[in-house]
Parts: C-alpha cells; sequence; structure tokens
C-alpha cells in the first residue's frame, strides 16, 4: 500500500496531497480537487467525529476468526463495505489515469473481493459512460449512481444504467448544488418526496438514496420506496458546516432500521471506522476518498490491496472487542463514560 500511496502522489499532485492521514485539512476548499467546501469544516468533521470514537478492548471470550461478511439488497459482501460513487478523475484527481482506466478499477477490483463498487455521475458525458460500460463488462456487478437532472436526463441515464444489467441504482441527492456541476452550467436540484416516488417506481430497480442527514428524511426515503438510505453529506463537498455523519447516524438508524438498509460514508479510514458505524446503526459503510487513492495508484490491484488491508483491520477490531460477526454488532463494543 506505500507504494501505491507513493504513486498515486504523484499523479495527484496539486489535485490531492495523499496526507498520511485524509482528514481535509491540507485541500479544505480545493473544488475541483478532491477537498471539502468552503472552510472544509463537514469533511474535517467526518473524520474527527469517528476519531473520537473509542472502543472498549475485551479479550476474555472465543472470538478467534469472526466473519465479516453481510448481506445488502440481496447481495452478499465479504465484508459490510462498497466503494462510493467518484467520478471526474480528469478535474479532481489530476488525469494521471483516465476515467475508463478508474471505473474498472474499481468495479473489477472490489469484483474481485466480493464486495460492491458504485460509479459515479457528471459531466463530461465520459464520466458516466465510463462507469456504465465497467459494470456492463463485470456482468453487472456494480452500483450505478445518478445525480438528481432533470426528467429528460434522468430518464436517459436511467435506462442506460439499466442496460449494464445491474439491479441496483443509486441517486446521490446530495449532488444538489455541486459547484462543479453549476460551474459547467447543469445544476442539480432537489426532489420533493413526490417525484422521488415517481424516479424509484419508473426506475423498475432496488434503489438507493444517498444524502440523508436527518431521520424525517429516512422516513421520506422510505415513503418514496427506496431499499436503501446512505446517510451522507456528500464527503463535506456540497454544505459547509454539516453535521458530521457518524454523529447523525444513530438517531436515523433508530428510526428506521429494519425497515430499510441503512448504509453511512464520510470520513471513514480503517477497519475499525467501519466496525465504529456498524455499532452506531449502519448496515455497512461506503468509502470514498481512500478508495480513489488506491485506484489512481494501483488500478485493480491497488483496489484489491486496500480492500484486503480494511478486511484485516476489520477482523482484529472485531476480535479486540469480542465482535462474532459484522451483521451482529453490540453497541456495548463503544467506550462511553456514562
Amino acid at each position: 500500500m506505500k507504494d501505491i500511496r507513493d504513486n498515486a502522489r504523484k499523479l495527484m499532485e496539486k489535485f490531492c496531497y495523499v496526507c498520511p492521514v485524509c482528514n481535509g485539512r491540507a485541500c479544505a476548499g480545493e473544488i475541483p480537487g478532491m477537498g471539502g467546501l468552503g472552510s472544509g469544516s463537514s469533511f474535517a468533521g467526518n473524520v474527527q467525529a469517528l476519531a473520537e470514537i473509542k472502543f472498549n478492548m475485551r479479550l476474555i471470550h472465543d472470538v478467534t476468526d469472526p466473519d465479516t461478511s453481510t448481506t445488502i439488497l440481496g447481495k452478499k459482501l465479504a465484508l459490510p463495505v462498497l466503494a462510493a460513487p467518484i467520478g471526474g478523475v480528469s478535474f479532481n484527481m489530476g488525469g494521471g489515469i483516465s476515467e475508463e482506466q478508474y471505473a474498472e478499477a474499481i468495479i473489477n477490483g472490489c469484483k474481485a473481493r466480493s464486495i460492491l463498487g458504485c460509479t459515479g455521475d457528471g459531466v463530461p458525458e465520459f464520466i458516466y459512460s465510463a462507469g456504465f460500460a465497467a459494470i456492463k463488462k463485470a456482468g453487472g456487478h456494480g452500483v450505478p449512481f445518478i445525480k438528481p437532472w432533470e426528467d429528460d436526463e434522468l430518464f436517459r441515464k436511467i435506462e442506460l444504467a439499466r442496460a449494464t444489467g445491474t439491479d441496483i441504482l443509486g441517486m446521490d441527492i446530495d449532488a444538489a448544488g455541486l459547484i462543479t456541476l453549476r460551474k459547467m452550467g447543469r445544476p442539480v436540484s432537489p426532489r420533493p418526496m413526490a417525484k422521488l416516488a415517481d424516479i424509484i417506481k419508473k426506475s423498475g430497480l432496488k434503489f438507493i438514496v444517498k444524502g440523508i442527514m436527518t431521520p424525517d428524511e429516512a422516513e421520506l426515503a422510505i415513503e418514496a420506496g427506496a431499499d436503501a438510505i446512505v446517510v451522507s453529506n456528500h464527503g463535506g463537498r456540497v454544505l459547509d458546516h454539516a453535521p458530521a455523519t457518524a454523529t447523525v447516524l444513530p438517531a436515523i438508524a433508530a428510526t428506521v432500521k429494519g425497515r430499510i438498509a441503512v448504509l453511512v460514508d464520510g470520513g471513514v479510514r480503517s477497519g475499525g471506522d467501519i466496525l465504529k458505524l456498524l455499532a452506531l446503526g449502519a448496515d455497512a459503510a461506503m468509502i470514498g476518498r481512500p478508495f480513489s487513492i488506491a485506484a489512481v495508484g494501483g488500478l485493480q490491484e491497488g483496489v484489491e490491496k486496500y480492500i484486503d488491508t480494511l478486511q484485516g483491520e476489520l477482523k482484529q477490531t472485531m476480535v479486540l472487542t469480542g465482535t462474532r460477526s459484522a451483521v451482529t454488532v453490540d453497541r456495548g463494543i463503544l467506550f462511553t463514560r456514562e
């Protein structure tokens, strides 16, 4: 992984610093690029909130080979992780590899390690085209995400997504207001619940709504017919001074868990972070920037090695907290002062 990260640092020069800890401080306000919007507080807050959560270490038990697998939307995953949808290699990551190489590295690397990779949407056309092509070549193994465009573009892209062979589609409603799209004259916007319900119904696919940050909107996603939500503030790239996803997750999970799959992203940097989010109520975690570094620095091999690293860290943390299975995580593994 060190070689992969070193190579990524060269290829992503001036777009991502590949910091020892990816915490959003060095790249604050750098959009396009990999930074957070404005002060960068939403990006940094995601990382900090997870860092402040501590584990109770327990070692008087018989957990030696914990089960990291789970099932999300009918898909058996080797660990509760999805690679988040990210696109725009040329203007966000330095263009050291092509959009096609990036999409294939994410999709094929995730497939090889039995998890799900997601692809991004955006302008120009080659961003989403590369993602759709990668999923189609992988036999439909992957989740294409589409932004909340106006109807003509939206439904055209839904048909293109269906043609990839996937049975899961995502919409990152948290992309509404993205500066990069606004600069290109292609703004995206929020969607009322009734309109979202119409989109989900017409898609004919299992549907993930990404960008839920409050319990009431989680309820609206269920009412609209979504199969999963992602608790996400878009990596801190759309709203400055938003709360951290780990901070809002418990209330959302308490409200809707069991009725809809609850995914979460934002600041996940290790297998331990994944376990923290499971303990707070998530069914699985999405990871963005670290997957981008692995893909740019090492293509498919980099993605596979990164997933192996995550699984090793997750297993170690499960052993040291007495956690037998990723689907039965007890919140009691988290330290509290009360």
